[in-house]
């Protein structure tokens, strides 16, 4: 089968280093590319997975049957499935987010118990090349730094949790071609068509608006933006290395290349538990830092404050 070789010898690239003798808990939808990902890790060898999939209580009747599909395939692979319900709706208004948000963070805290609860080494995703190309728009147009274009790395820990996407270089395209080739099922979301959700209009909507107006293909240029923008990330954070809470060095801050002390200041925010640290944050931080600067205290996110105070910076 013509698709069978290449994606294979990808995945297996993406997850060198990790034993198919390990435990791992697998998200899996129902969709194509969750279902391409768990016959894909059984073909390669990995046999000792947990399926795992989360109802999020948005889709009614389409839902419930997603989840019936999910537990009758693990059960033909003679794997363990956990499912579970939540209700994403007055989890949102709970928290005053988004859909989209209460529905991340729902799946990652289910995976995360469900991980820890199994002893499971990580947690395997189906984002692939795709997803990617839309994380990096999405992150772009919200005016983010090197790590939000950097969209999703292949190797990531999130609370605690390892999280490995070895699809990310594979297209949805083959993924989908790849299942038919060997008739294998999976079932469509309605949702994915949506245009409430952010991620859908920029797939059928933005996208498209940039191949008419470029005139040629554009989602391999912005996955290689990624893919390069992720490895020069990763370069720079190991350049700035660990950032402990506690008081900074306002000299040592001065003498920082500015991208350096951007990075430096955010990573301090997030060590110090601020909310919502981000560029705003960081420049008014920053402000403190001039010679002769008119205040000496800025507020944060969160009712905290920076300030300075004999050469330090302190948070509050």
């Amino acid at each position: 089968m013509r698709h069978t070789t290449a994606i294979i010898a990808r995945l297996k690239t993406a997850l060198a280093g990790f034993s198919p003798g390990d435990r791992y808990l697998v998200g899996v939808s129902g969709g194509a590319d969750s279902v391409a990902l768990l016959h894909l890790l059984r073909e390669i060898g990995f046999g000792k997975l947990i399926v795992g999939h989360l109802n999020h209580g948005l889709r009614g009747r389409e839902a419930r049957l997603d989840a019936k599909f999910v537990e009758k395939l693990a059960g033909e692979l003679g794997l363990p499935f956990v499912g579970e319900v939540i209700d994403t709706w007055a989890l949102a208004k709970e928290q005053s987010i988004s859909i989209e948000t209460a529905a991340r963070e729902a799946r990652y805290a289910f995976f995360g118990q469900v991980a820890k609860r199994r002893r499971c080494r990580a947690l395997l995703l189906a984002h692939q090349a795709d997803d990617q190309v839309e994380t990096f728009l999405h992150n772009l147009l919200r005016g983010t730094g090197p790590a939000g274009l950097a969209a999703m790395r292949p190797a990531a820990e999130r609370r605690g949790l390892l999280l490995l996407r070895p699809l990310l270089g594979i297209w949805r395209a083959e993924l989908v071609a790849w299942l038919q080739e060997r008739g294998l099922k999976f079932r469509e979301d309605p949702s994915n068509a949506d245009p409430q959700f952010t991620r859908n209009r920029i797939r059928h909507q933005m996208i498209p608006l940039l191949e008419e107006a470029y005139g040629r293909e554009v989602r391999a240029a912005l996955w290689r933006a990624a893919e390069i923008t992720g490895a020069e990330n990763e370069w720079l954070a190991a350049q700035t290395g660990e950032i402990s809470p506690g008081p900074l060095s306002v000299k040592a801050l001065r003498a920082m290349p500015l991208a350096l002390q951007r990075r430096t200041l955010l990573q301090w925010l997030r060590a110090e538990a601020v909310a919502d640290a981000g560029f705003t944050g960081v420049e008014l931080i920053r402000s403190l830092l001039e010679p002769g600067a008119p205040v000496a205290k800025v507020n944060l996110p969160g009712a905290r404050h920076a300030r300075r105070r004999a050469g330090k910076l302190f948070l509050e």
